[in-house]
Formats: structure tokens, sequence, C-alpha cells
């Protein structure tokens, strides 16, 4: 059976969704509203929360670095500026991956090239997320799978030869990989977001925990993809969805996670069993509206019955009204009265009836 443990959870297809709150930069470079984040996520019952973790100079190149970047999500006058002003270093990381474990929650990031791979597992985090854009960034996936932290791997804008690719990279060196469906537009529509993928990548990838990272709006479809067998459910998160950033707008707000775990775990629920019997719920409506063959008229002892000595009526209590044709030719061990029950101890069977 496919399964993944993460901090001693095992993720599986029989277990709830496991949910990670992706806050990315949406804490704008503070700590303290990193803090506030986890706090609200752990509050809306997220599994774990989850930062962005790059080594800018080696990660761009010197060009890129260096471009002007003066938008209204700036936080720097060029490219490396503003993703140096969101960078975390090893003492503030220290200090949330604290606060993660009071709240009760799992904290880790997305690493974006290979020091960064070095530098979480070295914190000791549980997981390790790849993007989507790194999905054929086989350097990067061959070094990730061989710290045996589990891999989640998001699989937005890639082929299907791209993900196998991925695949037979990590799996040889680390069977612990949930692989994420996954659309690369912000905001994806529900048209982009193909939530079949995540039966093809269960019956592709049959040991392979399989989940959805939605870019969607809104909680909903969420429902719909653990409903297709997705167990890890990735969502971004923020506090406002007006804040300084390009993520925030299309990320859930705090009332928007809680609606998210808790229609998962209702979904759950509705999935129940595959196994189709009545439930306890069920007995006294059925009992109540369903039907059982009685006697249609006063009938006499030694009587062989007919068709026509019988008539389906409620409640429901007593032989099944599919079970006629075989009673039909029965003989009558004792007298019955209109709408009496029929006992299988007062019947003759026709074989019987024949043999005698």
């Amino acid at each position: 059976m496919r399964s993944l443990d993460i901090s001693g959870r095992p993720i599986c297809d029989t277990s709830e969704a496991y949910v990670i709150a992706e806050i990315g930069h949406n804490h704008g470079g503070s700590v303290a509203r990193a803090e506030a984040l986890f706090q609200a996520a752990a509050a809306a019952g997220a599994s774990a929360v989850k930062l962005q973790k790059r080594d800018n100079r080696s990660l761009f190149t010197q060009a890129m670095y260096n471009e002007p970047y003066t938008g209204a999500h700036s936080y720097g006058a060029t490219y490396g500026e503003h993703r140096e002003a969101l960078e975390f270093d090893r003492p503030q990381y220290l200090h949330l991956q604290q606060v993660a474990r009071a709240l009760g929650i799992d904290f880790f990031a997305t690493a974006f090239d290979l020091p960064s791979v070095d530098f979480l597992a070295e914190l000791g985090v549980p997981a390790i997320k790849i993007a989507s854009a790194d999905l054929t960034n086989t350097p990067l996936l061959n070094h990730a799978a061989k710290t045996g932290l589990a891999l989640v791997l998001s699989t937005g804008g890639g082929s299907m030869d791209e993900v196998r690719r991925a695949c037979d990279e990590i799996l040889p060196l680390n069977p612990r990989l949930a692989l994420l469906q996954c659309t690369a537009a912000y905001p994806a529509v529900p048209e982009d977001l193909n939530l079949r993928i995540i039966t093809t990548y269960r019956e592709a990838f049959p040991d392979v925990v399989v989940g959805f990272s939605g870019h969607d709006l809104g909680p909903e479809l969420s429902w719909i993809a653990y409903a297709l067998g997705a167990r890890v459910i990735e969502k971004h998160f923020t506090l406002d969805h007006g804040a300084k950033g390009s993520d925030h707008h299309f990320s859930l707000d705090p009332d928007q996670m809680t609606a998210l775990t808790d229609g998962l775990r209702r979904t759950q629920a509705a999935l129940g069993s595959a196994e189709k019997e009545t439930g306890a719920r069920e007995a006294a409506a059925i009992r109540k509206m369903g039907k059982k063959l009685v006697a249609a008229r006063d009938l006499p002892g030694g009587h062989v019955l007919t068709a026509e000595d019988l008539v389906c009526k409620s409640p429901g209590d007593g032989i099944k009204p599919y079970r006629l044709g075989e009673l039909v030719g029965s003989r009558l061990t004792r007298p019955l009265a209109a709408d009496d029950d029929l006992r299988t101890e007062d019947l003759v069977s026709p074989s019987d009836v024949t043999a005698a």
C-alpha cells in the first residue's frame, strides 16, 4: 500500500489529508508576520507550514540578480535585493522551527538550489518541497533525494515524460515521495486544474502518495482532489489578500483554510467504505418504507402458494420481495390470515412438495 510518513504522521489512502499551508514569501520578510501566519495556520487545522529557501547569489545569474525590479510588489530596487529582503537566515529559521514545534505543526520549506537543500537538511526539517519549476532539474532532485528526507514534488508545467523522469531520478534513491498534481498559473481557473491527473498518477505510480498543489481560488476543488485520491493538499496562505506581494491574491485566508481542513475531514467521512451494505443509520428507514411478502388473503394450512396468494407490503421486516419466485409452489404448514407474514419455518419448499 502506498504510504509516506512525515514527522510520525502516516499519509496513505485511508488517512486524512496532510494539509500544507504554503506561506512562501507572504511574510514579507518579517519574522513576526511569519509567526502570526504559523499560529493562524495551526489554528485553522493545517498539518504543516512551509516557506521558500533560496541561496540567491548562486541561484540567479548576475544579470538577473542585478536587474531592476521596481513593481508594486517589489521589496528592493533590483531583483536580487527583492529576494534578499524576503530571505530568512539560520537563526530566524531556528526560531521559527521552535515556534512551529510549540504549535504542534510541521515546518519545512521549498529548496530552490543545492545549498538550500543542505541548509534545510542540516536544520533537521521533516521534509523538503521541490517546486514545479525544478521538475526537470535532475541534479537538484538527485541531491534532495539523497538526504533521505520526505520529498514533496509539484509537477506544474510538466509533461508525463518529465514526471516519469523525475520519479526515475528520485525513487531509486528515496522512496519517500509525494507527487502533486499542480498547474503553474496564478491563480488557476477550474478548467486549468485537470484533477483527473491525480488518477493518472495513482495508476502510473502505485507505490507513491499522490497530492494536489492548488493555485485555484478557495478551498472547494481541493475536496474533489481528496475524493480522487490526493492525500497531500498544498494551498498558499495569507492573513490579508490585499497585502504587498504577488501571492496574496490567490492564497487562502484563515477562514478559508479552516473551511479547507473542515471540508477535507467531511470528504473523508463521506467517502466511507467501499463495501456496499445496509448501514446502521439506514435500518429504521428501510424497515418503515421497505416491503415484505405477506398473505394476500386468508389461506388454509396445506395450501400450495401461487403468485396471486402473496403481495408486497410495508414494513420491510420480513421475507424480501425478491424471493417471490422461489416461494411459489411452497406448501403452508399452518393457516395464514390476510396480511400475515410469511416465515420460512411455515413453508415446505417446492421441491419437497413435488417429492411428496
